[in-house]
């Protein structure tokens, strides 16, 4: 599958551009969702300028960014849903060589939707606290059965009024999405400088790019908002 096709992005039309108030006029819409979103998928942004020029378009690394800061920025948790099984964890990755921060997430086991993904400076209780009261602000879980892996989170769900178990085999997709979220890591934490706040950009942008157009071969290569909606949740 091209990207284009996993991005269902035609060529022929230039949609509008809700997240980007400027570059309209010279540059197809299409084109900057296209680079937006293969930045946020794993393209560098000299890969991205390189596709623009296929494309016959010339623009530097720096517009680019700024299409995908915009970008970044409007994509936000757009949805509200109501999961019936959440798997929740955290992760360490790289800001910086000598910074690091934690990532948690939470993703509905059943349509692979990630519900919600942040930094955190620290790991333990009080974190994992403050995330999960986060994501009971974005979405409807009071009554979701969380999946988690260590008695750390159990306190947690408690001080949230929120109900789970140990879980170390259902709940492997967070881990497989942590893997995903890895390897683009890996790619990009050189060009954060150590900063979170870019990250967090970054983090955002891919975690709309995972929800609205990456197809999963377990939900039959169907996106997760389209399982969600499928599923009449959302």
């Amino acid at each position: 599958m091209t990207l284009l096709e996993e991005l269902q992005v035609e060529v022929m039309n230039s949609p509008d551009l809700p997240f980007l108030d400027a570059d309209r006029t010279s540059t197809p819409g299409w084109l900057i969702r296209l680079a937006c979103a293969a930045h946020a998928a794993a393209a560098s942004l000299a890969e991205c300028r390189d596709l623009c020029e296929w494309f016959g378009v010339s623009r530097t690394r720096a517009t680019i960014q700024n299409w995908f800061q915009s970008y970044a920025e409007h994509y936000e948790q757009d949805f509200t849903t109501e999961p019936d099984r959440v798997a929740v964890d955290e992760k360490q990755i790289q800001l910086g060589e000598e910074q690091t921060a934690w990532l948690y997430a939470a993703i509905d086991v059943e349509t692979k939707v990630v519900l919600h993904a942040r930094l955190s400076q620290n790991r333990g209780t009080e974190p994992a606290t403050a995330f999960l009261r986060e994501l009971k602000e974005e979405h409807r879980v009071s009554d979701a059965e969380f999946l988690v892996d260590g008695m750390g989170y159990l306190t947690a769900l408690a001080k949230t009024d929120l109900s789970g178990h140990l879980d170390y085999s259902e709940r492997n997709i967070v881990e497989k999405l942590f893997q995903t979220y890895t390897m683009r890591v890996e790619r990009f934490h050189e060009t954060w400088n150590g900063s979170q706040p870019s990250a967090e950009r970054w983090l955002t942008a891919y975690t709309s790019y995972y929800n609205h157009h990456r197809s999963h071969q377990a939900l039959e290569n169907q996106t997760p908002i389209k399982a969600l909606e499928l599923e009449g949740s959302i």
